[in-house]
Formats: C-alpha cells, structure tokens, sequence
C-alpha cells in the first residue's frame, strides 16, 4: 500500500456535539435526565408529532422493549428475514419466543412479503421487518398480510434514518413500533444507542418502565422533584436499557444534521454509480416512487463477469487501502441460528446468492470526492 487506509466508516462529529458533552459532564448529571428528554422530544419533531420517542442505549435494546410490550412470549412465532444482523433474531428468542427466517427481495434486498405470507402459520404473532442499507421494505404489502392475519409489526429500521416509503418516513407507518441505531456507523449517531418510536401509548408506556428495572418511576423525575419523592415502585422484572445525558449530548446534535448527513451520503451513493458504471457488478437497488434512501450502506454485488471471487476482491480492495465489509452474514449460516432451526442455505436462495458475490464499499460523511473516486479507482483495479 502507497496510500493511507481509507476506513470502511467513521462518524462525523462537530464542537457542537463536544460542547454538549462538556455542558453535561459539568452538570453533574450524567445517565438519563434533561438530555435524554431533550432528545426524545426533538425525535418526535422530527418524525412530525403524534407519537412517542423512548431513547435505548441500543437498537437491540429497542427491539426487546418492543416485543415485550407487545406481548411476545414463549410459543409464539415471529416472521423476520435471514438477511440481517443477529440482533433481529435474538430479542426474538429473549421473549422465548421462535423466529421464522424468509428470505428477501432480489430486487430491494429487504424482506419478501410473498415470504412472509407463506410463513404465517397459527403461531404467528408479529413480523419484524427489516430496511436493508437505508431503502425501505415493502411496508404498504407487509402491514397489509399483518392487518389481514391480525398480526403486530415492529420494524427494524437501524439503517433507515431518515428513510422514506410512500413519501412518509420510517417510524411514522402504520406499524406497531419502530426501532432505529445510534451506533457508531450509523447515519447519526450517540456511541451505541437507540430509539424506540410509537403511536400506542400502551407500548410507550411499558417500553419506559421496562427501559429502566420495572422502576413505576423515572430516575430523572425522583431525583429532580423538589418535594421528597425517594418511594418507588418494581411493577414489573425491567431490564437496564436507558440511555444516558452523555450519548444523547451526541445525539440532540446529530439529529440537526440527519437531513445534511442524508444529502452528502446521496452525493456519494450517486458518485460512486456513475464511476462504477459499466462494470461487472450489480450496483444498490434505489428506491422507488421518489422516495429518500438513507444511503447508510452501498453494497454492491460482483456480477456474472467478474473475474474475481468476492472474498478475493476484498483482499484486493484491502491491499490498495480501502475498508471493505459484508453485509451480512445471513443469518441461516451462523451455527446458532443454522442448528437450532434447521436451517439450510437452499432455503433462502435469493440471500445466500446475493450474500456470496455482496461487499460494502465506504460510504460516510467525512468521505471527500477524493475519496469516493480513490475507492471507484480501487474497484476497478480489483476487478482487473
């Protein structure tokens, strides 16, 4: 290599996200107070009102909450996609709960609905489905079979901030509950986090006090009242997902961005289809109708007449300092999920094909022009 590593992804962070952090370090209040609620509440404008926000310290956090206040447990069947971060699967089994894998789209990469009518079975309890690299699922066809089965949907949408479907964002839907990531590759970001966002104020409700043990109360309000108000209750075994005034300091300021973010993850997305163009490789599947792709990933697919195998291209990509990553290992292969529910690649022959040719090129906000020719550059080199 002659030229610096060009990482696969790193955050954008700005001196107002770090005065924020310093502000919250000087106050004194550290885990879940006014930053939290602040952020929460600037979520909901965004999302234009008429829901609820409940920040996590994760997706996955977000997830669990979800399926717990929706009653998931022991017995029930939960239809989701193989093609996705094991995340997705485990909070299923979290409730006792089993997952009932489908395979996705060719042409999105996201859930099939046709699957996931075929899945449903009298277990079926709910669908989660997921946004793959920042395009939407099918949601007008999912929440259709979930509406005709009397089934809940929780959409996994850690990739899709701030993504549309039919002109209306991702967490705004019809849908029970949607969950998104702040991790740190995400278009924004906390560190690790997360939010869970509802209509239903029963689901709201529960997901606050489970968020933090059971507690009947917030910590922020105990703690803040100026009557003595130390008395709480556990009304319920809750779990320890809050998240703290530290991570959503980043996050009150990162979300000002999302739009900005979303533009220049754009720009790049379509820098790198007009350099790649004409080469052997299946380029990202946009979305359609006009709608807003987040452009968190750009996974593209080696082609019939690529030369090189896909592990190879990596090893290529790597030796001229691109990050490189795949997305994802469908989870029909992973030991865990592949012995435990039988699960063979022939069942999912769509992801198993599109998981043996797909990679990841860099894609994030600090990327110059520069960059994103270097890495068109390395493409076509590797592909040589």
């Amino acid at each position: 290599m002659t030229e610096s590593f060009l990482s696969f992804a790193l955050p954008e962070i700005g001196e107002e996200e770090i005065s924020e952090v310093v502000d919250s370090l000087r106050s004194g209040w550290l885990t879940t107070g006014p930053k939290a609620k602040r952020f929460e509440q600037d979520f909901v404008e965004l999302m234009g009102g008429g829901l609820e926000a409940i920040s996590v310290n994760s997706a996955t956090a977000g997830l669990h909450l979800a399926l717990e206040a929706i009653g998931i447990g022991p017995g029930d069947e939960v239809i989701t996609t193989t093609h996705t971060f094991t995340a997705t699967a485990e909070v299923i089994r979290y409730m006792g709960a089993d997952p009932v894998f489908v395979d996705v789209s060719a042409e999105s990469l996201c859930i099939d609905p046709d699957a996931v009518a075929r899945a449903i079975s009298p277990r079926t309890k709910a669908i989660i489905p997921v946004h793959f690299a920042g395009r939407a699922a099918d949601m007008p066809a999912i929440l259709a079979i979930a509406h005709q089965h009397g089934l809940r949907v929780v959409e996994d949408a850690a990739h899709a901030l701030p993504t549309t479907c039919d002109g209306k964002l991702v967490g705004t839907l019809g849908s029970d509950a949607t969950v998104f990531s702040f991790y740190a590759n995400k278009t924004i970001t906390t560190g690790e986090g997360g939010m869970l966002v509802t209509r239903d104020p029963a689901i709201a409700a529960r997901a606050r006090i489970m968020r933090l043990h059971g507690i009947s109360r917030d910590a922020f309000d105990r703690f803040t009242a100026r009557v003595p108000s130390w008395y709480y209750e556990i009304v319920a075994p809750g779990f320890k997902y809050n998240l703290t005034d530290i991570a959503a300091s980043l996050g009150i300021h990162q979300l000002r961005k999302v739009n900005s973010f979303q533009q220049r993850r754009a720009e790049i997305a379509a820098r790198y289809d007009a350099a790649l163009a004409g080469l052997p490789i299946i380029r990202p599947p946009h979305p359609e109708n006009g709608d807003i792709h987040s452009w968190h990933l750009y996974v593209i697919q080696l082609g019939d007449g690529a030369e090189a195998t896909r592990d190879a291209f990596i090893d290529r990509m790597f030796a001229q300092g691109i990050g490189m990553s795949v997305h994802y290992i469908p989870l029909h292969l992973h030991p865990y999920w592949r012995d435990t529910y039988k699960l063979t690649p022939e069942m999912f022959p769509v992801s198993q094909r599109v998981y043996e040719r797909t990679c990841s090129l860099p894609l994030y906000t600090r990327m110059t022009d520069a960059d994103v020719d270097r890495v068109a550059g390395a493409v076509r080199a590797a592909l040589a």
